[in-house]
């Protein structure tokens, strides 16, 4: 594998000096064309866009979607999804990209519309098949370099920083990046233009006229570009069922000044997204301003904070920030210690706090955790899980929604309509979400009298097709989940899956034996080995008949001239197994190893 050697992303988020070039060119001679009509009057439209998403529909996370007109294909974003409950030891899943592979000399880019894991976590994994320009913000890309260095790629990725407002050429489209907010700073929407007309793909949103940072949603520039036409908008749907608009983030910087103030003796742990770098600002800044010193739990944390303060996303006071190993050198309420693990992951800091795993810290009845987040759907349990664990130890534990230490950077309905006013798409496909959500979005487009004829509630693979007939769906490309598991990407199936499963609820049983197969005899054995199925110290009379009807069925093999090795297993399985249920109502999978001596 060759070394990787990243292009770094530039603090000022300027375009390399050619595209620069290529775009002021772009620029001039647009400026001297006679203003077209609204949606490219008196243009000739001519070839089909082709959209499907390769994630992030009828799930939460995997956000990717493919835009193909002619020989040109742009990826926008290129997310992980977390596995499901009855994904058996699976780390990650990620999208299938089986049809960017075999079409990977059409791919002119991937766009990163922000820095979140379900948006940027599956790079690492993408970049060993193909190797397109990726372009992002510097936030953003200084995250995506930070988690590729930590991977062995056949080649060297190719980051190009570009900031709110840049355009960039890929082939016959093009696309513009558009300042939103979100949980995460330097977060943007995507225009982009081809040839029938604009797609507009809004990223993950939120409309908040207070951000930390105070750079607002470029409300203006979304508007001119509704004035200009929109053909479609791809919109994000993960509040669509929520009411009202999402509270700004100084929402919670209240809140957490709050609990500074009402806890001067408590030792503060906070748990939060490590991603969303405003959070994280207010809590270090809130810390400085009570006499507070400020620890970090978790890689993640520590590796975003660090990237975010090299760009100057962050302000870190001199001397707030000290290793954990120093924080038994001040008094405990005088440390505020900032952890990953807001959603129950096995093995996170917060986790590993709860349950006593981490050997410089103890919590007990002198802290208050504070869980920053709200769990993300299906991670309900976990979360409880670390509450409990907490609890039970005598640690004071906050949470959302009982206090207003989290909300969410999402758009809820009043802010998705607001897009939809300002865009005025002819067509509309909610992205981003469970079913529910984006038939939520659906509603909200027929509310904004869209004709349902033109809304397009899609799935995974599935491809929306435009031309200048209209829009439709038109066929499938090849998509659906590949689990990461260690190392091994994509070498866990279904029929993995179905094993392990089967293996935690039944358990296992091993019969061993050595047979002569020239002389039709039965060597030694058989041997029952039993793991997950029953206690053997408890159930000798069950191993012992076990054991008799492994060798019934051996011996019944052997005196009928049967030695074909697979037919003396199936046997061996069929007898063991239907006994086994009668005796037990149980189905444990059993493995014959039979030996030739």
């Amino acid at each position: 594998m060759a070394r990787n050697n990243y292009t770094k992303p530039k603090q000022n988020g300027i375009l390399p000096s050619e595209t620069v070039a290529a775009e002021k060119s772009t620029e001039k001679t647009a400026a001297k064309r006679p203003q077209r009509n609204r949606r490219g009057g008196g243009e000739k439209k001519t070839g089909k866009i082709r959209i499907a998403s390769l994630g992030g529909l009828h799930e939460v996370g995997k956000n990717m979607t493919m835009i193909e007109y002619g020989d040109d294909i742009i990826v926008v974003d290129c997310g992980i999804a977390f596995p499901d409950e009855d994904m058996l030891g699976v780390d990650l899943v990620i999208p299938d990209i089986t049809y960017l592979e075999k079409n990977q000399e059409k791919i002119r880019g991937i766009l990163l519309t922000h820095g979140h894991e379900d948006h940027i976590g599956s790079l690492p994994y993408v970049l060993r098949s193909i190797n397109p320009d990726i372009y992002g913000t510097a936030l953003t890309l200084g995250i995506v370099e930070k988690k590729l260095s930590e991977h062995s790629l056949p080649h060297t990725p190719k980051l190009h920083t570009v900031q709110a407002g840049d355009k960039v050429t890929l082939g016959k489209l093009s696309a513009e990046f558009v300042r939103v907010n979100h949980s995460i700073a330097d977060a943007c929407a995507i225009a982009i233009r081809t040839p029938l007309g604009v797609l507009f793909h809004t990223g993950d949103f939120k409309l908040d006229l207070t951000p930390i940072d105070g750079k607002m949603m470029d409300l203006t520039r979304i508007g001119e570009i509704g004035n200009e036409g929109v053909l479609l908008l791809m919109g994000e749907s993960t509040n669509a069922e929520r009411p009202g608009y999402t509270p700004s983030e100084r929402t919670v910087g209240r809140s957490l000044s709050d609990i500074f103030l009402k806890n001067p003796d408590k030792r503060l742990v906070i748990a939060t997204f490590s991603s969303n770098v405003h959070r994280v600002q207010q809590i270090i800044s809130l810390s400085a301003q009570n006499g507070r010193k400020v620890a970090v739990l978790g890689r993640s944390m520590i590796n975003i904070i660090a990237a975010a303060s090299a760009l100057g996303y962050m302000t870190v006071p001199d001397g707030v920030l000290i290793d954990i190993k120093d924080i038994k050198r001040y008094p405990e309420s005088q440390v505020t210690l900032v952890t990953t693990g807001s959603q129950g992951e096995p093995m996170s800091a917060l986790y590993r706090l709860a349950f006593g795993d981490n050997d410089r810290v103890t919590l007990g009845q002198k802290d208050l955790v504070v869980i920053s987040a709200s769990a993300i759907p299906g991670n309900e349990k976990s979360v409880g899980k670390i509450i409990n664990a907490l609890i039970a130890n005598g640690v004071s534990v906050m949470h959302d929604p009982e206090t207003d230490v989290h909300v969410s950077g999402h758009a809820c309905r009043e802010e998705l309509k607001l897009m939809h006013a300002l865009t005025r798409p002819k067509y509309f496909m909610p992205i981003h979400g469970e079913l529910r959500h984006l038939d939520a979005h659906r509603k909200i487009a027929r509310e904004m009298g869209m004709p349902d004829e033109n809304i397009f509630v899609s799935d995974i693979g599935k491809v929306l097709e435009i031309d200048k007939k209209g829009a439709r769906f038109a066929g499938t490309v090849p998509s659906g989940k590949v689990l990461v598991d260690g190392f091994g990407v994509g070498d866990v199936g279904s029929i993995v899956l179905r094993d392990r499963k089967h293996l935690s609820q039944d358990g296992l049983i091993v019969v061993v034996a050595a047979v002569d197969l020239d002389a039709r005899l039965l060597s030694s054995g058989p041997d029952i080995i039993s793991r997950g199925f029953v206690y053997v110290r408890e159930s000798e009379e069950l191993m012992d008949a076990a054991r008799e009807i492994a060798l019934d069925a051996i011996n019944k093999c052997l005196d009928s001239g049967r030695t074909d090795w697979m037919e003396i297993k199936t046997t061996v399985k069929d007898a063991l197994g239907k006994y086994l249920y009668q005796k037990t109502h149980r189905k444990p999978m059993i493995l014959p190893v039979i030996m030739d001596v």
